[in-house]
Formats: C-alpha cells, structure tokens, sequence
C-alpha cells in the first residue's frame, strides 16, 4: 500500500487547515488509516484514526473537539479537518495504513502500522 499524504502548510493560531492521505488500492475490505505527527525534538504521537469499513474512529486527547477524521471511499482518501489550531500542532504529519481489525489499544500504537506516508509541514504561529 502507497499513501500519500497532503495539505500541510502555515496557519495562525485558532485558525484551520485539511489534512488528506491518498492511498493505493485496497487490498483488505477491514483495515485502518491513522494520522501521526512528530514535532523537533519529541516522540512520534498518535493523532486520529479511522476503520475504513465502519467509520469507527478515535482520538488522542491532546486534538478531541478540534480535529475530526473522515473518509471519501471512493477517492481513497482519510482527511484529518483541523480547526483551532494551536502552536503545539506544529509538526510533521504522517499517514499510516493497519490492516488489522480495530483495536482501541493498537490503535495509537505506531508499531501496528504497516506502510507510512511520507509526511507534511503543518506549523502554526501564535
């Protein structure tokens, strides 16, 4: 699986911007896609995650209320929305592709993720 992550760029902070992860075809009818960021200097962090057969989604903590994943199935696309956006959401975003069944505990887990996205810039300013 390729994916191919997009949409990154400068926002001042409470402001928005869309994430979008394209992916290749589909070789599994159950498996998810997840967003990833990594700022300089900190540990790679989970973000969101979506089921592709069932919507399910989840969250970290750190982005419930502000950011919101979704699907397009026939575009083969996952777009992580992120609105009010703060300074600390500055990193580079990563896409990744799981093609186990859903998992609230491997969810957030980057070592469940089988093939990644090559990553885009979000940085906000305050």
């Amino acid at each position: 699986v390729q994916l191919q992550a997009s949409g990154g760029g400068l926002a001042q902070a409470g402001g928005s911007l869309r994430l979008a992860c394209e992916h290749s075809r589909r070789m599994f009818s159950t498996y998810i896609i997840g967003w990833f960021r990594r700022a300089p200097g900190k540990e790679r962090e989970f973000v969101a995650a979506i089921s592709w057969n069932n919507g399910r989604t989840g969250y970290a903590d750190s982005v419930k209320g502000r950011f919101a994943i979704s699907r397009d199935n026939a575009k083969n696309t996952v777009y992580l929305q992120m609105n009010n956006l703060k300074p600390e959401d500055s990193a580079v975003y990563y896409c990744a592709y799981d093609h186990s069944a859903w998992s609230d505990e491997w969810i957030s887990q980057a070592t469940a993720y089988d093939a990644w996205g090559q990553g885009t810039q979000v940085t906000v300013s305050s």
